[in-house]
């Protein structure tokens, strides 16, 4: 009778042990690639939705005291802003908002620049934020924002270029891309960004970003161009949208007349520091001066 070898069964038997881990591993290896394909198409399709989280009326406060206008952007989407004028304005300010709010939250802000820098203050809505009708996309945005400008500079009887121009967060895009085509008076950006890219890419390192995003708003390659007085600020603890991509951008101006505040110890949906109120209403008078110096 033939006898067993103990090696070679322990070899048989180590083999199938290899085996099966070789098709746990791969069956794994499997379920990952698919779930991966899964959340990156999920992303894909639900772009627009995490860009734009767009809040909408009857949210936030609507009891706000303004002038409620509505006016229509290039492809004929109707926007909704609100407005103050100010008897003797020493300047106008156009306000771009951040990526999850609208007007009704912005009410105070807007009495604040109307009260504190003697100034006709206007504020809008992207299409499907608030009042505006639409659904937002960053071609559509830009367009609104073209479209708010020329309305105010037409309502206030002034040339676009001669309005200062401020942008909070996703606003910084609107407003630069505005500066750049348009012209401004003065471009103020809050807590914004190089590109829309850059900031997902922060936030979600682990996904091939740059090669599927649509959506760019890329500040970077336009802020060149825009050779206006520039106040730039942003917070240092700001986990949305890094400091570093603020300083990034403040670096590509070209400006001779630009200047970086830091808001220490800040977060991105922090309220202002009050050292940045005051650097920002210094710098506006700047500005009301040296418009009143030219006139004489």
């Amino acid at each position: 009778m033939s006898q067993i070898d103990p090696s070679a069964a322990r070899g048989s038997g180590s083999e199938s042990r290899f085996h099966r881990a070789t098709n746990l591993l791969w069956r794994l290896a499997k379920i990952f690639s698919a779930s991966f394909v899964l959340v990156v198409l999920l992303m894909m399709f639900l772009e627009n939705a995490l860009i734009f989280p767009a809040p909408r009326y009857p949210e936030g406060n609507w009891d706000h005291g303004l002038e409620d206008v509505y006016f229509t952007s290039t492809d004929g989407t109707q926007l909704h802003g609100v407005l103050i004028e100010h008897p003797d304005p020493k300047v106008f300010i156009m306000f771009c908002h951040g990526n999850g709010e609208h007007v009704a939250y912005n009410s105070d802000l807007v009495r604040h620049y109307h009260q504190e820098m003697n100034a006709t203050v206007f504020a809008f809505d992207y299409r499907g934020y608030g009042r505006s009708e639409g659904r937002p996309h960053e071609a559509g945005v830009l367009k609104d924002g073209h479209a708010a400008q020329h309305w105010f500079a037409e309502r206030a009887g002034i040339q676009p270029d001669q309005i200062i121009l401020i942008g909070r967060s996703l606003g910084g895009a609107v407003a630069v891309e505005l500066a750049v085509e348009n012209g401004a008076k003065a471009l103020v950006l809050e807590r914004t960004f190089t590109s829309m890219p850059d900031v997902a890419a922060r936030l979600y390192p682990l996904l091939p970003i740059r090669l599927l995003m649509r959506t760019q708003f890329n500040s970077m390659a336009k802020i060149g161009e825009f050779q206006g007085p520039l106040l730039q600020s942003h917070g240092t603890r700001d986990s949305l949208v890094p400091h570093e991509l603020g300083r990034r951008l403040f670096d590509a101006a070209t400006s001779t007349q630009k200047e970086f505040y830091d808001e220490v110890g800040v977060g991105h949906n922090d309220a202002y520091s009050d050292g940045y109120c005051s650097k920002l209403k210094e710098f506006i008078g700047r500005l009301s001066r040296d418009a009143a110096s030219s006139n004489r």
